[in-house]
């Protein structure tokens, strides 16, 4: 899931409210992944499709709200990487059209 700081894309994490367009989008993608992976495992049953959460990236779009992100928590793009490679390796077919953060936990929509 996605790809922002915990609970912007979230339905069940929202407690704050606002940024209705992203949220939006993020539930649009949440309902594309499930959608695709249950049709793609009709002929594929082999196939992995997940969204992922790299957590908080930095970038100069997070820079904003990086203030409230510990160091541990704030990665590089390489590391990000490294981290969602790590992510889906672990990942079998069972696990289809669910979203995974970073370090491997499941995150609900």
């Amino acid at each position: 899931m996605p790809s922002c700081p915990r609970g912007w894309g979230s339905i069940s994490d929202n407690r704050l409210g606002g940024w209705y367009s992203y949220r939006a989008s993020k539930a649009a993608l949440n309902m594309v992944v499930k959608t695709l992976s249950v049709e793609l495992a009709r002929t594929r049953p082999e196939a992995v499709c997940v969204a992922l959460h790299p957590g908080t990236v930095d970038t100069g779009l997070s820079q904003p709200f990086q203030r409230h992100v510990k160091a541990a928590s704030l990665f590089s793009a390489n590391q990000a990487a490294a981290h969602l490679l790590r992510v889906v390796e672990g990942l079998s077919p069972d696990q289809t059209g669910r979203c995974f953060a970073w370090d491997g936990r499941e995150v609900a929509p």
